[in-house]
């Protein structure tokens, strides 16, 4: 986990000290942008937030002083995209990571709005941004008896057709079955699953002739999976992407030297010659991502996702999605 700068931040309660990293997740526990945009443009105009560890509870006052870069991790952006022109007028870097799933016949995502409306807000998005800077994540996984490895691959291939000139990456992984992860699904049908090795293989066919089908427009990649599947052309990703963060911000000096690249000129894009990003090590072990301060909550997404690892029972997170919503900084 990265040591960010310890800096005095004014408060509501006077000169506080905390952190001030340089790249903020927002965020891998909860949907920022679907149900807490207003609250985060809040937090980013006073020039700080408080986040609660959430398996001791201490809390850490996070400071916005020292960030270069946001990750906004999203299921549907379409309630933040009028925050979107305010946020570049300012000045700051951001790009999206949008899970656009297709799960709609066997509700695992009950609280989302249709694929139709959540591919047109993508769409849109990318409009907005480039198509570089909106990633799209088919994430995670599952099979089932009606959710064949065929079926989920015909399922991603209607998507793709249509956002293949809407984002450079297909980023994809397989669902971890935890324990409150795995009581859930077998609850709604029990024949829902991890793809095993040879369904893995299956897929990572399937994702690689679909990206050639593409006109390789979309580059494919795995997201924190041990898996290694170069041999169909399939990458895994850093979703907080060093090399990425380099095009967006290269002339930082501190964005550099996260992405080790102290004492290098950067080439045309911003990307160094040998440049390779630091691995947050408060991530999974097989997770690539650059070291980044998530500021999101458990327990305050209403996506009410089946697989979610971040949320209980629906009751509390309807409970604690109110409380973040309103709560004081």
């Amino acid at each position: 986990m990265a040591k960010w700068p310890v800096v005095e931040a004014q408060t509501d309660r006077g000169r506080e000290k905390g952190i001030a990293p340089c790249i903020v997740s927002a965020s891998r526990a909860t949907d920022i942008p679907a149900f807490h945009g207003e609250w985060f443009m809040r937090r980013l105009g006073d020039g700080y937030t408080r986040w609660k560890n959430p398996f001791n509870n201490a809390t850490t006052l996070v400071s916005f002083q020292n960030c270069k870069l946001i990750v906004f991790w999203t299921k549907n952006p379409a309630p933040f995209l009028r925050h979107i022109d305010a946020l570049e007028k300012a000045g700051q870097a951001f790009y999206f990571q949008f899970t656009l799933n297709n799960y709609e016949r066997e509700m695992l995502e009950p609280g989302l709005p249709g694929l139709e409306e959540r591919l047109q807000t993508f769409e849109r998005l990318s409009d907005m941004l480039g198509r570089e800077r909106v990633i799209w994540r088919y994430d995670p996984i599952i099979l089932g008896k009606s959710l064949p490895v065929e079926a989920v691959v015909e399922r991603m291939e209607a998507i793709g057709d249509r956002l293949k000139n809407h984002t450079e990456k297909l980023v994809f992984s397989f669902v971890d079955m935890y324990r409150k992860t795995a009581v859930r699904l077998r609850k709604l049908d029990s024949s829902l699953h991890a793809p095993g090795p040879d369904e893995t293989l299956a897929i990572a066919e399937g994702v690689s002739k679909l990206a050639k089908g593409w006109g390789n427009r979309l580059v494919p990649a795995t997201c924190a999976e041990e898996a290694d599947l170069s041999s169909f052309g399939i990458a895994r990703n850093s979703c907080i992407d060093g090399e990425f963060i380099l095009r967006l911000r290269g002339s930082d000096p501190e964005i550099r030297k996260i992405c080790r690249c102290v004492g290098e000129e950067p080439l045309d894009a911003g990307i160094c010659r040998q440049g390779v990003a630091a691995r947050d090590r408060g991530q999974r072990k097989a997770c690539r991502c650059a070291p980044a301060k998530d500021i999101g909550a458990y327990n305050t997404c209403r996506h009410f996702c089946e697989y979610c690892y971040a949320n209980g029972s629906r009751a509390a997170s309807l409970t604690c999605s109110a409380q973040h919503a309103m709560e004081k900084p």
